[in-house]
């Protein structure tokens, strides 16, 4: 084929490309000439709206070489173009090509690479709502479009006043924009039926001991605006995130109720949330499971029923005010009193023993002073016992103790140890059954015991008793000024570090606060359980007497049972650990550490199915009720960090008799009056 015939070929087929790119020829003549021109040459043109755009793989590969093989040899068996016809061109002005050589059948076409660049991909982030402006909308109806528009339009526009805590909003605009902004609780422009099961669950929170005021529920009028409708979405949306975070967490901080207080609190993420509600069958029942599993707080919840349900009268007949009654006194209120209190006799109208007991036991549960005696306080009391104001005082002692097992971990372990502070008892548990209990000293009301969650790692034998700096302050350093031989006689030895700092401590004996074992469980406060010298304060009622720490009435017993979880094949009895009383420590290490949870329980529920009331000895539920129902309370979820009145981290130091400093080697406040 002749050289100008294969230029023809080519001029032809850029002739295609540019007429399949839709270009149009500037002169209508020019572009009559052109296709009687390439016909005459043999070589068809078709009509351009027919012909699909060109594309790489119709030109074969761009880089290196183009092998034309194929297109040759379809060219030479084209008729060859007269060699006195011009060559076709698309202006007036191209001039004929030269005649060049024909190239043989195989020859290739060498493509420079620079003729088609391929830029690098650049590293650009996915788009966001931002980026996009009027994102999708989800393939609604009629009625559900507009509002999923306004829906798109509040997502889209920021969510500051709908929604305030920002991680909800975050969770709130990925939520919406994956789902084109199809409204969740609503369908057909009415509450579907996922919004009419979580609206249910709201209303009923005060069950739960949660207010309902805190849950806004929107009313989803048929026929409403979109605007109204996207709105009530939002509300409901925020509602159900706020629900379930208190359920899980609590409605009130601990940090809010006392510095003394640690928990991990495990928040629910928003996303997750909103995600629930999607997934399952019944989303009413859904947000309910963010409350606390434990039998403990679905006794108290039924219980809370019980009280709310209860008739409420105007009670027995009042009792008289009076003189104070004391043993062996007479008084016509006597036979009223023994009736009240369900104590019998037959003393006429003599204030007995028995009375007095009856009564001692009376101030107990009721947070007065257990004296026995019939004072006008005590009468006051006795006299709101059976109406209306003992009825809500019951019910919120119990919304306060459902507030706290909100700050449990929701797994307490499949064998774990629970104190529980005014009870003055310490129970071990296995498998959800209780296996073992004991009385329990615990700290006073200036010095109490930190409520909080830890893990036993080992028992020491033979401890020895490092002083804390609150004794050593307050106790020990006077009665040094006084009598510089008194920490001797009391068998403590005091040594010096190197800053001139002191350091009291008491070695392992018979004599040693701790006893003879502890029971460690790290935590900021440094406290734990320990056995104790002074065994005639189990016999006590009311045994708040320690520094913090918790003394156990039968630690040896104490020490087997948790052997036994621990170390099952080491066959611990409380007869191998008395035998390794000595004078140095010995620690038994737990390959597997067992949960250790300080409660505070002023209300519970025994073995029986009677609710237990017992004295707030640290003032926990009525801060616990002022959290929730105060002024802050719409931030009340919110930590608070405690400080000294001072603004420090570390107390001042103390200094021993001559100028020496005391060294106070933590940060906690708390510390101060804790055992180590």
């Amino acid at each position: 084929m002749s050289g100008l015939g294969f230029e023809r070929v080519l001029t032809g087929f850029a002739l295609v490309l540019v007429l399949t790119a839709g270009g149009a020829l500037a002169d209508a003549d020019d572009t009559t000439a052109l296709e009687t021109a390439v016909t005459e040459e043999g070589v068809p043109v078709p009509e351009a709206a027919n012909v699909p755009a060109p594309t790489l793989t119709d030109i074969g590969p761009i880089r290196g070489s183009v092998d034309t093989g194929p297109t040759l040899q379809a060219a030479e068996k084209a008729p060859e173009a007269k060699e006195t016809a011009p060559a076709p061109s698309t202006t007036a002005s191209t001039p004929a090509p030269k005649e060049e050589p024909a190239p043989a059948a195989t020859a290739t076409i060498a493509v420079p690479v620079t003729d088609v660049p391929f830029p690098e991909p650049a590293n650009v982030p996915p788009p966001t709502v931002k980026d996009i402006g009027k994102p999708v909308l989800a393939n609604l109806g009629a009625v559900d479009l507009p509002i999923a528009e306004k829906l798109r339009d509040k997502v889209t526009g920021g969510l500051a006043r709908a929604v305030d805590r920002k991680k909800d909003r975050d969770a709130v605009i990925a939520f919406y924009t994956g789902r084109l902004f199809a409204p969740l609780w609503i369908e057909n422009g009415a509450a579907n039926a996922r919004a009419k099961s979580v609206t249910a669950q709201l209303a009923a929170a005060d069950a739960e001991g949660l207010d309902p005021a805190d849950y806004p529920r929107p009313d989803f009028k048929a026929g409403a605006e979109p605007d109204a409708l996207a709105d009530a979405e939002l509300r409901l949306t925020v509602s159900v995130l706020n629900y379930a975070r208190h359920a899980q967490t609590g409605r009130a901080h601990y940090s809010r109720i006392a510095s003394d207080i640690a928990y991990n609190l495990v928040y629910p993420e928003p996303a997750d949330i909103l995600t629930s509600m999607v997934e399952t069958k019944n989303a009413g029942d859904a947000l309910a499971a963010y409350n606390p599993p434990h039998d403990g707080y679905k006794a108290l919840k039924a219980k809370l029923a019980e009280a709310r349900g209860q008739k409420i009268d105007a009670g027995p007949a009042r009792i008289a005010a009076g003189p104070v009654l004391k043993v062996g006194m007479n008084d016509g209120r006597v036979p009223q009193l023994r009736e009240r209190l369900g104590v019998s006799g037959e003393s006429g109208t003599t204030y007995d023993k028995a009375l007095s007991e009856a009564v001692k036991k009376f101030q107990r549960g009721r947070d007065l002073s257990p004296t026995g005696t019939l004072t006008s306080a005590t009468v006051d009391a006795l006299n709101g016992g059976g109406g209306r104001q003992a009825r809500h005082r019951e019910a919120d002692i119990i919304i306060a103790n459902m507030e706290r097992w909100r700050w449990l971990p929701r797994d307490l372990g499949k064998a774990y140890v629970m104190l529980n502070i005014p009870n003055y008892t310490l129970k071990v548990m296995k498998d959800g059954a209780p296996i073992w209990n004991t009385k329990v000293v615990v700290g006073k009301a200036h010095t109490p015991t930190p409520i909080l969650t830890e893990t036993m790692k080992y028992i020491t034998v033979n401890p020895t008793w490092n002083v804390p700096p609150s004794i050593v302050q307050n106790e020990y350093l006077p009665a040094l000024a006084q009598d510089p031989t008194v920490l001797a006689r009391m068998g403590l030895k005091v040594s010096y570090n190197r800053d001139g700092s002191i350091h009291i401590s008491q070695p392992p004996g018979d004599g040693n606060a701790l006893g003879r074992i502890r029971f460690n469980f790290p935590n900021k406060f440094l406290v734990y359980q320990h056995d104790t010298p002074d065994k005639h304060l189990f016999a006590h009622d009311r045994r708040s007497y320690s520094h913090g720490c918790m003394r156990v009435e039968n630690p040896f017993k104490y020490g087997e049972v948790l052997l036994s979880i621990a170390l099952p094949k080491e066959n611990y009895t409380q007869e191998r650990l008395r035998r390794m009383i000595g004078s140095s420590e010995q620690n038994i290490t737990f390959p597997t550490p067992i949960p250790v949870h300080i409660t505070y329980q002023t209300a519970f529920v025994d073995e029986h199915g009677k609710l237990v009331l017992r004295e707030d000895i640290y003032g926990r539920d009525s801060r616990t009720l002022a959290a929730l129902r105060g002024e802050e309370r719409r931030y009340a979820d919110i930590a608070v960090e405690h400080r000294r009145a001072d603004n420090s981290s570390r107390p001042q130091a103390a200094r021993l008799p001559g100028g020496r400093p005391q060294q106070w080697n933590q940060g906690y406040s708390f510390l101060d009056r804790l055992f180590r």
